[in-house]
């Protein structure tokens, strides 16, 4: 990303940002300054890049996004339904006529969106596990037809991002001694035992069809003031509440909702999760009467290919990045190769049980 594309998203976000309150007729204020610092960049990767001017942050998503589906996974999080769930777009200034929330900057589609203080990395044990299984519960109960969105949602883009870490990691194979030994191998054994579906070759399993976030990690939830001002209201002294709310619906749509539940358990089969933080998951979810999982009992039947699917999907990655970055793998890259090795070792009628 280029520093004028920076810019580019600052200015929009600086366009969208919450006016100073009105002042009473008859009393003279000092007009707000605005330094405008240098571009407060969040992320930049090729699939998306974030920057944050004051309580604004402007998207820059991928260049080869679908907008149609965009389009209807923004509507989804701007809808009354997922309030409280995710957090909701700001309209976009360029296309605020009919409160469109999407644009286009420099070829990419454009989003904006409240600031919501992300999960604190250097904290683990403050993590939000029991708040993330509660949003993905409610999001999972969402019937689909209720929402009359304006195109039709798309399947849920977790087995194709599995699909493309693989395909990412075969395209450094043998480029680096850390793809061409037997991790990759393992990987690609790994992922060969798992069925059509999980390789986005195949629709989601019959009766296995949800609203999904489809990316679900805590660096996927902010907290925002659930009465926070639009950018059109003047400032009041009321209190707000601050929750946290599931974000980035890049993902978002159709499929097997255990699929968002797969990243913490592939964690805790591959021991990088602590039972007992995994516990709290599992029965946060159940008990907000989360349908991606039996009620009660061994969750494992519904939650094993997407869990495999997840723990190839983040080996491979491991693998692709230790390559083009010209490096070992660090500790926990090495124990997510070393649980495909183990999947991969699984004999053909245990593959035959956990896939069916």
């Amino acid at each position: 990303m280029t520093v004028s594309v920076a810019q580019a998203l600052s200015a929009v976000a600086h366009d969208a940002a919450p006016r100073p309150a009105r002042t009473p007729r008859g009393h003279r204020t000092t007009p707000p300054t605005c330094p405008c610092p240098g571009p407060d960049i969040l992320a930049d990767r090729p699939d998306g890049t974030v920057v944050r001017h004051g309580d604004v942050v402007a998207k820059s998503h991928a260049p080869d996004t679908d907008p149609a589906a965009l389009t209807a996974r923004i509507a989804v999080a701007a809808h009354p339904l997922l309030a409280g769930i995710l957090l909701p777009p700001l309209p976009v200034p360029a296309a605020a006529q009919g409160g469109a929330f999407t644009t286009v900057l420099h070829g990419r589609p454009l989003t904006l969106w409240p600031y919501g203080t992300p999960v604190d990395p250097e904290d683990p044990d403050a993590a939000p596990w029991e708040d993330a299984a509660t949003l993905l519960a409610r999001l999972h109960a969402i019937t689909p037809g209720a929402l009359q969105l304006p195109a039709p949602l798309p399947p849920m883009r977790g087995p194709a991002k599995a699909a493309r870490a693989i395909a990412r990691m075969r395209a450094v194979a043998g480029r680096h001694p850390a793809t061409a030994t037997a991790a990759t191998t393992a990987v690609l054994r790994a992922w060969a035992g798992l069925p059509a579906w999980a390789h986005d070759e195949a629709p989601s399993p019959p009766g296995r069809a949800a609203l999904c976030h489809g990316d679900l990690h805590l660096g996927q939830l902010v907290r925002h003031s659930a009465d926070a001002p639009s950018t059109d209201a003047p400032s009041t002294d009321a209190p707000s509440t601050d929750r946290w709310l599931l974000i980035d619906v890049d993902d978002m749509g159709i499929g097997d909702p255990a699929w968002d539940l797969a990243r913490p358990a592939a964690w805790y089969a591959a021991g990088l999760l602590a039972p007992d933080v995994w516990d709290r998951f599992l029965g946060a979810y159940r008990s907000a009467g989360g349908t991606a999982v039996r009620p009660d009992g061994d969750p494992w039947p519904q939650l094993d290919v997407p869990a495999r699917a997840l723990t190839v999907q983040t080996a491979a990655l491991a693998l692709a990045k230790s390559a083009a970055e010209n490096r070992p793998l660090d500790e926990v890259e090495e124990m997510m190769t070393e649980a495909c090795a183990r999947i991969a070792s699984l004999p053909p009628e245990l593959e035959c049980e956990a896939t069916s």
